[in-house]
Protein backbone atom coordinates (compact mmCIF):
# COMPACT_ATOMS: atom_id res chain seq x y z
CA UNK A 1 0.00 0.00 0.00
CA UNK A 2 2.97 2.24 0.84
CA UNK A 3 4.26 1.60 -2.25
CA UNK A 4 1.12 2.55 -4.14
CA UNK A 5 1.02 5.60 -2.09
CA UNK A 6 5.05 6.52 -2.87
CA UNK A 7 3.78 5.75 -6.94
CA UNK A 8 0.80 8.41 -6.78
CA UNK A 9 2.93 10.87 -5.40
CA UNK A 10 5.65 10.46 -7.49
CA UNK A 11 3.31 11.23 -10.36
CA UNK A 12 1.58 13.93 -9.24
CA UNK A 13 4.89 15.53 -8.23
CA UNK A 14 5.58 14.48 -11.89
CA UNK A 15 2.61 15.75 -13.76
CA UNK A 16 2.65 19.11 -11.69
CA UNK A 17 6.33 19.68 -12.67
CA UNK A 18 5.47 18.73 -16.32
CA UNK A 19 1.76 20.97 -16.55
CA UNK A 20 4.53 23.48 -14.71
CA UNK A 21 7.17 23.32 -17.20
CA UNK A 22 4.87 23.36 -20.12
CA UNK A 23 2.92 26.37 -18.66
CA UNK A 24 6.49 28.19 -18.08
CA UNK A 25 7.43 26.92 -21.93
CA UNK A 26 4.30 28.93 -23.54
CA UNK A 27 4.87 32.22 -21.63
CA UNK A 28 6.68 35.24 -22.65
CA UNK A 29 10.29 34.80 -24.17
CA UNK A 30 10.92 38.31 -23.05
CA UNK A 31 8.32 39.03 -20.29
CA UNK A 32 10.25 42.97 -19.52
CA UNK A 33 10.60 43.71 -23.14
CA UNK A 34 7.60 45.69 -25.13
CA UNK A 35 9.06 46.73 -27.95
CA UNK A 36 7.18 46.02 -31.09
CA UNK A 37 7.90 43.30 -33.19
CA UNK A 38 6.69 42.55 -36.86
CA UNK A 39 5.80 39.14 -37.80
CA UNK A 40 4.44 37.94 -41.34
CA UNK A 41 2.16 35.22 -42.16
CA UNK A 42 2.25 34.04 -45.25
CA UNK A 43 -1.05 32.30 -46.86
CA UNK A 44 -1.61 28.78 -45.85
CA UNK A 45 0.83 28.67 -42.41
CA UNK A 46 -0.39 25.64 -40.43
CA UNK A 47 0.09 26.38 -36.38
CA UNK A 48 3.91 24.63 -36.53
CA UNK A 49 5.10 26.66 -39.28
CA UNK A 50 3.42 29.82 -37.56
CA UNK A 51 5.37 28.34 -34.37
CA UNK A 52 8.78 28.38 -36.41
CA UNK A 53 8.23 31.69 -37.31
CA UNK A 54 7.47 33.21 -34.15
CA UNK A 55 10.63 31.74 -33.38
CA UNK A 56 12.84 33.06 -36.22
CA UNK A 57 11.66 36.57 -34.37
CA UNK A 58 12.52 35.56 -30.57
CA UNK A 59 9.12 35.46 -29.75
CA UNK A 60 9.03 31.57 -28.45
CA UNK A 61 10.53 30.49 -24.73
CA UNK A 62 10.67 27.11 -25.17
CA UNK A 63 10.29 25.18 -28.68
CA UNK A 64 8.97 21.79 -27.40
CA UNK A 65 5.95 23.79 -25.44
CA UNK A 66 5.20 25.65 -28.32
CA UNK A 67 4.68 22.70 -30.55
CA UNK A 68 2.61 20.82 -27.95
CA UNK A 69 0.55 24.10 -28.14
CA UNK A 70 0.18 24.18 -31.48
CA UNK A 71 -1.10 20.84 -31.67
CA UNK A 72 -3.38 21.41 -28.89
CA UNK A 73 -4.19 24.67 -29.20
CA UNK A 74 -7.26 24.22 -32.03
CA UNK A 75 -5.84 26.76 -33.82
CA UNK A 76 -8.07 26.65 -37.06
CA UNK A 77 -8.66 29.78 -38.35
CA UNK A 78 -5.33 31.15 -38.72
CA UNK A 79 -5.35 34.24 -40.65
CA UNK A 80 -2.21 35.45 -42.69
CA UNK A 81 -1.33 39.01 -41.90
CA UNK A 82 1.54 41.27 -40.76
CA UNK A 83 0.78 41.16 -36.87
CA UNK A 84 2.94 43.51 -34.36
CA UNK A 85 3.65 41.67 -31.67
CA UNK A 86 6.07 42.13 -28.12
CA UNK A 87 8.32 39.76 -26.51
CA UNK A 88 6.29 40.16 -23.19
CA UNK A 89 3.19 38.40 -24.99
CA UNK A 90 2.96 34.88 -24.03
CA UNK A 91 2.10 32.14 -26.92
CA UNK A 92 -1.11 31.75 -26.32
CA UNK A 93 -1.68 35.25 -26.73
CA UNK A 94 -0.11 35.38 -30.32
CA UNK A 95 -1.70 32.24 -31.33
CA UNK A 96 -5.49 33.51 -30.33
CA UNK A 97 -3.99 36.73 -31.97
CA UNK A 98 -3.25 34.83 -35.39
CA UNK A 99 -6.41 32.73 -35.32
CA UNK A 100 -9.11 35.70 -35.01
CA UNK A 101 -6.83 38.06 -37.14
CA UNK A 102 -7.34 40.27 -34.40
CA UNK A 103 -7.52 44.04 -35.72
CA UNK A 104 -5.29 44.92 -32.31
CA UNK A 105 -2.27 43.22 -33.20
CA UNK A 106 -2.47 43.62 -37.49
CA UNK A 107 0.28 45.97 -38.41
CA UNK A 108 -1.73 49.21 -40.20
CA UNK A 109 -1.15 52.05 -42.37
CA UNK A 110 -3.63 54.50 -42.28
CA UNK A 111 -4.72 57.56 -44.72
CA UNK A 112 -7.77 59.49 -44.30
CA UNK A 113 -9.86 60.58 -47.63
CA UNK A 114 -11.89 63.75 -46.10
CA UNK A 115 -15.45 64.94 -47.71
CA UNK A 116 -14.91 67.35 -49.80
CA UNK A 117 -11.81 66.00 -51.20
CA UNK A 118 -11.55 66.17 -55.11
CA UNK A 119 -9.91 62.95 -56.85
CA UNK A 120 -6.56 64.07 -57.07
CA UNK A 121 -6.32 65.14 -53.51
CA UNK A 122 -7.58 61.66 -52.27
CA UNK A 123 -4.55 60.18 -54.74
CA UNK A 124 -1.92 62.10 -52.90
CA UNK A 125 -3.44 60.90 -49.84
CA UNK A 126 -2.46 57.77 -50.84
CA UNK A 127 0.34 58.29 -52.38
CA UNK A 128 2.13 59.79 -48.89
CA UNK A 129 1.80 55.83 -47.60
CA UNK A 130 1.82 53.65 -50.55
CA UNK A 131 4.67 52.86 -52.88
CA UNK A 132 2.79 54.22 -55.76
CA UNK A 133 3.14 58.32 -56.65
CA UNK A 134 0.35 60.63 -57.02
CA UNK A 135 0.15 60.68 -61.20
CA UNK A 136 0.60 56.56 -60.72
CA UNK A 137 -2.77 56.46 -58.78
CA UNK A 138 -4.84 59.05 -60.79
CA UNK A 139 -3.13 56.83 -64.49
CA UNK A 140 -5.08 54.22 -62.71
CA UNK A 141 -8.09 55.61 -61.77
CA UNK A 142 -8.43 57.46 -65.01
CA UNK A 143 -7.60 53.76 -66.66
CA UNK A 144 -11.02 52.91 -68.84
CA UNK A 145 -9.81 49.37 -68.70
CA UNK A 146 -9.77 49.06 -65.12
CA UNK A 147 -12.81 51.10 -64.73
CA UNK A 148 -14.53 48.44 -67.17
CA UNK A 149 -13.45 46.06 -64.39
CA UNK A 150 -14.54 48.06 -61.28
CA UNK A 151 -17.88 48.65 -62.68
CA UNK A 152 -18.74 45.04 -63.38
CA UNK A 153 -18.01 44.11 -59.37
CA UNK A 154 -19.75 47.31 -57.97
CA UNK A 155 -23.71 48.29 -59.14
CA UNK A 156 -23.13 51.53 -58.68
CA UNK A 157 -20.83 52.04 -61.19
CA UNK A 158 -21.95 52.65 -64.35
CA UNK A 159 -21.07 53.31 -68.16
CA UNK A 160 -21.87 56.60 -67.20
CA UNK A 161 -18.91 57.25 -65.36
CA UNK A 162 -17.37 56.76 -68.73
CA UNK A 163 -18.96 59.89 -70.67
CA UNK A 164 -16.46 61.88 -72.60
CA UNK A 165 -16.79 64.97 -70.81
CA UNK A 166 -15.76 62.86 -67.27
CA UNK A 167 -12.28 64.97 -65.90
CA UNK A 168 -12.14 62.06 -63.67
CA UNK A 169 -14.63 58.89 -64.21
CA UNK A 170 -14.12 57.97 -60.33
CA UNK A 171 -14.78 61.17 -59.02
CA UNK A 172 -17.10 61.56 -56.10
CA UNK A 173 -17.34 57.34 -55.80
CA UNK A 174 -14.90 56.97 -53.04
CA UNK A 175 -16.10 57.02 -49.74
CA UNK A 176 -14.64 59.34 -47.60
CA UNK A 177 -13.39 58.01 -44.23
CA UNK A 178 -10.29 56.73 -42.18
CA UNK A 179 -8.77 53.56 -43.84
CA UNK A 180 -6.25 51.04 -42.43
CA UNK A 181 -3.82 49.53 -44.80
CA UNK A 182 -3.00 45.64 -43.60
CA UNK A 183 -1.14 44.39 -46.70
CA UNK A 184 2.28 44.35 -46.64
CA UNK A 185 2.67 45.22 -50.57
CA UNK A 186 -1.61 46.60 -51.15
CA UNK A 187 -1.85 47.37 -54.50
CA UNK A 188 -3.49 50.58 -56.12
CA UNK A 189 -6.21 48.41 -56.73
CA UNK A 190 -6.93 46.81 -53.29
CA UNK A 191 -6.74 50.09 -51.45
CA UNK A 192 -9.51 51.83 -54.27
CA UNK A 193 -11.72 48.58 -53.40
CA UNK A 194 -11.56 49.97 -49.92
CA UNK A 195 -13.12 52.90 -50.52
CA UNK A 196 -15.29 51.46 -53.28
CA UNK A 197 -16.53 48.90 -50.03
CA UNK A 198 -17.45 51.63 -47.94
CA UNK A 199 -19.29 53.50 -50.56
CA UNK A 200 -21.52 50.20 -51.25
CA UNK A 201 -22.43 50.45 -48.21
CA UNK A 202 -23.37 53.90 -47.84
CA UNK A 203 -25.47 54.30 -51.22
CA UNK A 204 -26.84 50.26 -50.28
CA UNK A 205 -28.60 51.50 -47.27
CA UNK A 206 -30.07 54.40 -49.45
CA UNK A 207 -30.76 51.93 -52.51
CA UNK A 208 -34.78 52.13 -52.54
CA UNK A 209 -34.82 55.78 -51.69
CA UNK A 210 -32.11 56.55 -54.85
CA UNK A 211 -34.01 54.18 -57.19
CA UNK A 212 -37.22 55.63 -56.01
CA UNK A 213 -36.04 59.39 -56.55
CA UNK A 214 -35.91 61.33 -59.85
CA UNK A 215 -32.02 60.43 -60.41
CA UNK A 216 -29.68 58.12 -61.63
CA UNK A 217 -27.33 57.29 -58.99
CA UNK A 218 -24.42 59.11 -60.94
CA UNK A 219 -26.49 62.17 -61.17
CA UNK A 220 -27.63 61.95 -57.22
CA UNK A 221 -23.55 61.87 -56.17
CA UNK A 222 -23.13 64.23 -58.63
CA UNK A 223 -26.17 66.62 -56.99
CA UNK A 224 -24.60 66.04 -53.57
CA UNK A 225 -21.06 66.90 -54.25
CA UNK A 226 -21.70 70.08 -54.93
CA UNK A 227 -23.90 70.36 -51.78
CA UNK A 228 -20.71 68.86 -49.95
CA UNK A 229 -19.03 71.99 -51.15
CA UNK A 230 -21.60 74.64 -51.07
CA UNK A 231 -22.15 73.70 -47.43
CA UNK A 232 -23.61 70.67 -45.55
CA UNK A 233 -22.02 71.38 -42.09
CA UNK A 234 -25.60 71.06 -40.74
CA UNK A 235 -28.68 68.62 -41.65
CA UNK A 236 -30.65 71.90 -42.34
CA UNK A 237 -28.41 73.63 -44.74
CA UNK A 238 -27.83 70.30 -46.73
CA UNK A 239 -31.26 69.77 -47.49
CA UNK A 240 -32.18 73.33 -48.01
CA UNK A 241 -29.38 73.81 -50.17
CA UNK A 242 -30.67 70.84 -52.44
CA UNK A 243 -33.84 72.14 -52.60
CA UNK A 244 -32.77 75.13 -54.04
CA UNK A 245 -31.03 73.11 -56.83
CA UNK A 246 -33.61 70.84 -57.27
CA UNK A 247 -36.14 73.88 -57.57
CA UNK A 248 -33.33 75.11 -60.37
CA UNK A 249 -33.03 72.25 -62.15
CA UNK A 250 -36.84 71.77 -62.87
CA UNK A 251 -36.84 74.84 -64.00
CA UNK A 252 -33.92 74.63 -66.31
CA UNK A 253 -31.95 76.95 -64.94
CA UNK A 254 -27.94 76.89 -64.42
CA UNK A 255 -27.30 75.84 -61.02
CA UNK A 256 -24.87 78.85 -61.03
CA UNK A 257 -22.40 76.99 -58.55
CA UNK A 258 -19.31 78.60 -58.19
CA UNK A 259 -17.59 75.11 -56.57
CA UNK A 260 -18.19 73.62 -59.99
CA UNK A 261 -15.80 75.89 -62.07
CA UNK A 262 -13.58 75.35 -58.86
CA UNK A 263 -13.37 71.76 -59.90
CA UNK A 264 -12.31 72.83 -63.38
CA UNK A 265 -9.09 74.37 -62.49
CA UNK A 266 -8.92 71.70 -59.73
CA UNK A 267 -8.96 74.33 -56.63
CA UNK A 268 -10.53 75.70 -54.06
CA UNK A 269 -11.29 79.34 -53.96
CA UNK A 270 -13.59 82.28 -53.14
CA UNK A 271 -12.53 85.25 -55.40
CA UNK A 272 -12.60 83.08 -59.15
CA UNK A 273 -11.28 85.04 -61.66
CA UNK A 274 -13.80 86.52 -64.70
CA UNK A 275 -11.27 84.12 -66.88
CA UNK A 276 -12.26 80.91 -64.97
CA UNK A 277 -16.20 82.32 -64.89
CA UNK A 278 -15.80 82.03 -68.18
CA UNK A 279 -14.97 78.97 -69.18
CA UNK A 280 -16.54 76.66 -71.37
CA UNK A 281 -16.43 73.05 -69.69
CA UNK A 282 -19.32 71.65 -69.58
CA UNK A 283 -18.72 71.71 -65.47
CA UNK A 284 -18.97 75.44 -65.32
CA UNK A 285 -22.35 75.07 -64.23
CA UNK A 286 -22.77 79.20 -63.64
CA UNK A 287 -23.36 78.33 -68.11
CA UNK A 288 -24.48 74.88 -68.54
CA UNK A 289 -28.22 74.23 -68.04
CA UNK A 290 -28.65 71.84 -65.35
CA UNK A 291 -26.65 69.15 -64.28
CA UNK A 292 -22.54 68.76 -65.09
CA UNK A 293 -21.45 65.66 -66.29
CA UNK A 294 -20.55 64.34 -62.66
CA UNK A 295 -19.30 64.29 -59.23
CA UNK A 296 -16.95 67.46 -58.14
CA UNK A 297 -15.66 65.64 -54.79
CA UNK A 298 -15.87 62.99 -52.39
CA UNK A 299 -19.71 62.88 -50.87
CA UNK A 300 -20.42 62.17 -46.58
CA UNK A 301 -24.14 60.95 -46.04
CA UNK A 302 -24.99 64.06 -44.49
CA UNK A 303 -24.86 65.11 -48.23
CA UNK A 304 -26.66 62.36 -49.40
CA UNK A 305 -29.38 62.71 -46.74
CA UNK A 306 -30.15 66.35 -47.93
CA UNK A 307 -30.38 65.25 -51.50
CA UNK A 308 -32.61 62.48 -50.72
CA UNK A 309 -34.68 64.29 -48.36
CA UNK A 310 -34.42 67.80 -49.96
CA UNK A 311 -36.26 70.56 -48.34
CA UNK A 312 -39.79 71.44 -50.50
CA UNK A 313 -38.96 75.07 -51.29
CA UNK A 314 -39.75 78.68 -52.99
CA UNK A 315 -36.11 79.91 -52.89
CA UNK A 316 -34.06 79.32 -55.87
CA UNK A 317 -30.75 81.46 -54.47
CA UNK A 318 -28.61 80.76 -51.70
CA UNK A 319 -25.50 82.95 -50.29
CA UNK A 320 -22.23 81.72 -48.10
CA UNK A 321 -21.09 84.62 -45.69
CA UNK A 322 -17.82 84.74 -44.69
CA UNK A 323 -19.13 83.52 -41.00
CA UNK A 324 -20.32 80.27 -43.13
CA UNK A 325 -23.77 81.59 -42.12
CA UNK A 326 -25.98 80.54 -45.75
CA UNK A 327 -28.71 83.32 -46.97
CA UNK A 328 -31.54 82.17 -49.00
CA UNK A 329 -33.45 84.04 -51.54
CA UNK A 330 -36.62 83.75 -53.57
CA UNK A 331 -35.61 86.03 -56.03
CA UNK A 332 -32.26 87.33 -58.04
CA UNK A 333 -33.36 91.09 -56.03
CA UNK A 334 -33.57 89.17 -52.65
CA UNK A 335 -29.96 87.54 -52.94
CA UNK A 336 -27.96 90.74 -53.86
CA UNK A 337 -29.62 92.32 -50.86
CA UNK A 338 -27.99 89.47 -49.36
CA UNK A 339 -24.51 89.44 -51.37
CA UNK A 340 -23.69 93.26 -50.48
CA UNK A 341 -25.57 92.71 -46.42
CA UNK A 342 -22.58 90.38 -46.05
CA UNK A 343 -19.23 91.18 -47.78
CA UNK A 344 -16.74 89.00 -47.95
CA UNK A 345 -13.72 90.92 -47.11
CA UNK A 346 -10.35 90.94 -48.37
CA UNK A 347 -9.08 89.27 -45.07
CA UNK A 348 -11.78 86.59 -45.55
CA UNK A 349 -10.81 85.42 -48.47
CA UNK A 350 -7.19 84.96 -47.95
CA UNK A 351 -8.25 82.97 -45.02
Amino acid sequence: MKKILVVLIILVVALSGGIIFYLSGIGAADPGNDEEITVEIPNGSGASAIVAILDEHGLIKNMTCAKINARIGGYDSLQANTYIFKGSMTLPEMMKAINTGDFEYISKTSFQLNEGYRLTQCAEALSEVTPYSKKEIMATWDDRDYLKKLIKDYWFLTDDILDKDIIHPLEGYLYPNTYFITETDPSIDSVTRLALDEMDKALSERRSEIESSEFSVHEFLTISSIVTKEGCATEKDAAHISGVFVNRIKKDMSLGSDVTVCYIFDEDRVDLKVSQLDSESPYNSRKVQGLIPGPICTVPAIAMDGVLNYEQTDDLFFYAGPDGTIYYAKTNEEHEKNVSAHPWSEEDLEQ
